[in-house]
């Protein structure tokens, strides 16, 4: 993987780049979205029973998909996050490097702004988060450059060992869905979806 800075990677929209990853998914890959648009964008997409939308857990997708890729270790798991979801849980990345999961792949998308919240600017304008990745021993991380890099990234991810971390410079968009908020149903699914549960 190749590893370009930020200020040389096109500013690309976060429905479209998730729309890019979903058509790639061809295995029943688990899918978490982190809270706000990210989650949205991830929703709008098409419910697929093996997606995890949270709601009002920030920071936690990469964790959470940390977990899910532990307890089902032949099952590829991608968790999508925003910059600001990522830098309140940053600890995470040495976690996951150390225990260095096969099957977790990480995708940042870095817009600079708590866009949920009114898009006030987070400090990953002054971070490079792709070099904190690396510096925290997850050493296949990397810039998208584009859309179609973003898919060569998405594709080398999904078919070889992790973890990896992909992160893309987003526009300021507003997500494209809306979630719907029942926990107690994301929850079913979501584990419907995993085959650890049977529909009640």
């Amino acid at each position: 993987m190749t590893n370009a800075p930020a200020r040389n990677t096109k500013v690309m929209n976060r429905f479209d780049l998730t729309s890019r990853l979903v058509a790639k998914l061809k295995h029943e890959e688990a899918v978490v979205g982190g809270i706000g648009n990210t989650n949205f964008d991830l929703w709008a997409t098409g419910q697929r029973p093996q997606n995890f939308y949270m709601l009002g857990s920030m920071g936690l997708a990469f964790p959470i998909a940390l977990g899910v890729a532990l307890a089902q270790p032949k099952r590829r798991v991608v968790a999508l996050e925003g910059d600001g979801s990522l830098l309140t849980q940053l600890g995470c990345l040495t976690t996951i490097a150390t225990l260095a999961p096969d099957n977790l792949v990480m995708i940042v998308m870095d817009n600079g702004i708590y866009q949920i919240t009114g898009s006030q600017p987070t400090p990953a304008r002054h971070a490079d988060i792709v070099a904190i990745a690396i510096g925290c021993g997850i050493a296949r991380s990397s810039w998208a450059a584009d859309e179609e890099d973003f898919e060569r990234l998405v594709d080398q991810a999904l078919a070889s060992p992790g973890p990896t971390l992909i992160a893309a410079r987003i526009d300021d968009k507003p997500g494209v869905g809306a979630t719907r908020r029942d926990p107690v149903q994301i929850r079913e699914r979501f584990m419907q979806g995993l085959g650890v549960r049977q529909p009640l």
